[in-house]
């Protein structure tokens, strides 16, 4: 072990390392050099980074240290190490979006949240992998291959934000930044045991608007956050990430809502019902946020089916629009083209724009239902994925599977159908080995009342090692 390795475990919190760095205790340099190394060690054993940018970061790293030298006041992610997902602009590689047709794709300008990030002192280390797109629960692509899940090789890593999740969990880099169209952020958490956070609808800024259409489930349903190893970590990248910004319309500067009732109805079970060590997961958090003083209930999350069925058939009407081979110009992948396929034809895409339309004035019907529980029960806990994770490649194989895989994950869709704020966290390793994990769904733009429910789970459930 290194002097640095010493002073610099590989599950220090991000906080943890800024701090060290500000206080001159370790540089920035010895912060990135310890990274690129476990990089170098575990990356080829998982493949969750596709691009690491060493020469970049170093340099990066300096000039940090350069500052402090000078006297000059640090952002309170000096020196951290984040990975970038493939379809968030960064300068420094292509934003593929794990697509072949985009390899050679280098965006101007970096993305809105990489940029506040940078300026914070965060320094990108590496990009995550991803699906096409974005297109599956599990990932692979023909451009740079599986990532696989550290805990167990013969689970799926989850998908889309896997990459960044993988790094996280195995002290890669300290931040991810993804994103969560239906699930994408919070499903590869609950995967690598890490804290996900889909943040409520316009308060982190998407992607740039430039003038050509962007689907509307995309405005609606997607949203980019951060991944970290606790739940403490996630709130500041919120805080440096969040507000307004002028290329993305959908962006807003988000009240905060605080004094919420800490009050937390439960979601037990749903559709074919839950794994018992994900219902075990969800007793966990329960008995935990009882014994913090939170009045726990038992609750319905009102119009589920509905509402995973219009996230769905909305949402696969947009992709077989917007992703036509014949316009994009070359094919999807093939895992993503069977993806598509299957899903699509279990969801039965709206064929008039009558049906379409009636789909989206029904959101403000299931809305108004949740919000009237919200009133009374603001943070809902139940599980991200009713089952454990399963195979890789499970949501491939046919109707069936792309059904089974859908089902999974009502409670998850969900958030994302309403624009919901929804944090993912562990709650320790189940009885094979492999994280169990929850996920607390708030009231519009409220991420406070999250952090407070998932740090008193956070503080009863022993860190997870590095798997």
């Amino acid at each position: 072990m290194t002097s640095t390795d010493a002073a610099l475990p590989a599950t220090a919190s991000a906080r943890d390392i800024a701090a060290a760095v500000r206080r001159r205790e370790l540089s920035a340099r010895e912060v990135i050099e310890a990274h690129l190394d476990r990089i170098a060690r575990v990356n080829p054993g998982v493949n969750a980074l596709t691009v690491v940018f060493a020469d970049r970061a170093r340099e990066a790293a300096s000039t940090i240290d350069s500052a402090l030298a000078a006297g000059r006041e640090l952002g309170p992610l000096a020196g951290v190490p984040m990975s970038v997902k493939e379809n968030i602009d960064l300068t420094w590689s292509a934003t593929t979006n794990g697509w072949r047709g985009m390899a050679e794709v280098v965006a101007a300008r970096d993305a809105t949240v990489v940029r506040r990030m940078r300026d914070a002192g965060a320094v990108p280390i590496a990009r995550g992998n991803m699906p096409d797109f974005g297109m599956r629960w599990d990932t692979d692509n023909d451009l740079f291959g599986r990532t696989l899940n550290p805990w167990d090789r013969s689970r799926s890593a989850g998908g889309s934000s896997s990459g960044d999740a993988v790094s996280v969990a195995t002290g890669m880099s300290s931040v991810g930044l993804g994103n969560d169209f239906g699930g994408s952020l919070r499903l590869p958490a609950y995967a690598a045991g890490v804290v996900g956070l889909r943040p409520s609808r316009g308060r982190v800024p998407r992607a740039a608007v430039t003038g050509y259409p962007v689907a509307q489930t995309l405005q609606e349903f997607s949203v980019n956050g951060p991944m970290a190893r606790t739940v403490d970590d996630v709130a500041l990248a919120l805080d440096v990430m969040q507000g307004v910004d002028a290329d993305d319309p959908v962006s807003l500067d988000a009240p905060r809502l605080r004094g919420l009732p800490r009050r937390i109805g439960v979601v037990r079970s749903f559709g074919d019902g839950v794994d018992p060590q994900v219902a075990a997961g969800i007793e966990r958090a329960a008995a935990s946020l009882t014994r913090a003083g939170w009045e726990v209930v038992d609750v319905e999350a009102p119009r589920l089916e509905e509402t995973a069925v219009l996230w769905r058939r909305l949402s696969c009407t947009d992709m077989l629009m917007s992703l036509d081979p014949a316009d994009l110009g070359m094919p999807l992948g093939r895992s993503a083209t069977a993806f598509l396929r299957d899903s699509t034809a279990a969801a039965r895409p709206y064929e008039t724009a009558r049906e379409y339309a009636e789909a989206w004035a029904q959101r403000a019907v299931v809305a108004a239902d949740w919000r009237r529980l919200q009133a009374e029960v603001p943070v809902i806990l139940g599980p991200v994925s009713a089952s454990r994770m399963r195979e890789p490649d499970y949501d491939l194989g046919g109707q069936e599977a792309a059904d089974r895989a859908w089902r999974d994950l009502w409670l998850t869709v969900a958030a994302n159908f309403l624009g919901l704020p929804a944090l993912a966290l562990p709650t320790g390793l189940g009885d094979d080995g492999t994280p169990t994990g929850v996920q607390l769904i708030g009231p519009m733009f409220g991420e406070e009342a999250l952090f407070e429910a998932g740090r008193a789970i956070e503080a009863a459930v022993p860190p997870l090692p590095l798997p």
